[in-house]
């Protein structure tokens, strides 16, 4: 499976020619069908529909569309309809005009001082009377499904983008924690030798009676707790499970976003702990690096579905 993006943008548009009427068939009309959908990161699936009124009655299985798709993100679809007429003015249909002489007729017989009807109240009153409601449910619902079959597209691309970045990043961080692990046998050894030559200083101005073999010893159990407080093996074998198990989930795709969140948060922990055991300005150096990938990661992971 893919690695999906939250964020993504697609828009088709289609022409779709309504049935003229039966008194018009000369009549030539279309209309231009546009859908729009834009998707923003965010914890769950947020959907928001902009419909013209006259199509409300799709929404709920726009919604299901995009519920059946889409798992996580922020969701708005934009659908617009718009007029594509050839012309403004059509000619009335005989029978229209018919109509409209035998109403004018009948209000003169009852209203006499009634005023005639002008062209441009013909022309106004057979528009509106010539106008019939199409349902563009069907038009709308394939437009839709395309609109959105080019929005997984998108997301997965932005998404294949977004795993090859965290790739890199983890890479770097392995990187960082193996410079971290030969660091501490060497800080164990410059403060063991640190001890023994305190002792020796000690004892040389004391002018103590204890054996020499005796400060040796305490020395090297010293050194041995101090070792023990700054280890951080157990820190790096976890940030190196994490980081493997980032790399599976990547590997694997599908709907990772909040399980890599949580890893996330655990690389945090161990690259703190990692700093708070730093015994020297190099280890906290890898700490500090560390956590700058980390936030890296936090910040894109964010965006993934």
């Amino acid at each position: 499976m893919s690695v999906y993006s939250m964020t993504g943008y697609a828009s088709v548009q289609s022409s779709t020619a309504q049935p003229t009427p039966e008194t018009e068939p000369s009549r030539d009309f279309n209309a231009r069908l546009g859908v729009e959908i834009r998707s923003v990161n965010s914890r769950f699936l947020d959907l928001a529909f902009r419909l013209p009124d006259e199509m409300r009655q799709a929404e709920p299985a726009l919604r299901e569309l995009l519920t059946g798709q889409l798992k996580r993100g922020k969701v708005e679809m934009r659908v617009s309809l718009e007029s594509g007429s050839t012309s403004n003015l059509r000619a009335p249909s005989s029978v229209t005009l018919q109509r409209l002489g035998s109403i004018e007729d009948t209000i003169k017989s009852w209203l006499p001082q009634a005023g005639a009807l002008s062209v441009a109240d013909v022309l106004r009153i057979a528009t509106n009377e010539d106008k019939k409601p199409h349902d563009h449910s069907a038009e709308l619902l394939q437009l839709a499904q395309k609109a959105v079959t080019e929005l997984m597209a998108a997301r997965e691309r932005e998404g294949a983008r977004l795993a090859q970045m965290l790739l890199d990043r983890t890479r770097q961080l392995r990187v960082l924690a193996e410079s971290a692990v030969p660091m501490v046998p060497k800080l164990v050894e410059q403060q063991k030798n640190r001890f023994l030559e305190r002792w020796k200083e000690a004892l040389a101005v004391g002018g103590s009676t204890i054996l020499p073999e005796i400060a040796h010893d305490r020395a090297l159990t010293e050194a041995t707790a101090f070792a023990i407080r700054i280890d951080v093996a157990e820190e790096i074998t976890r940030l190196a499970s994490h980081l493997d198990e980032i790399d599976r989930l990547l590997a694997g795709g599908g709907e990772l976003g909040k399980r890599l969140d949580f890893l996330i948060q655990e690389l945090h922990r161990e690259a703190n702990t990692l700093g708070s055991k730093s015994a020297s300005l190099e280890l906290t150096r890898v700490s500090v690096d560390m956590k700058v990938l980390i936030e890296q990661i936090r910040e894109q992971v964010q965006n993934i579905e």
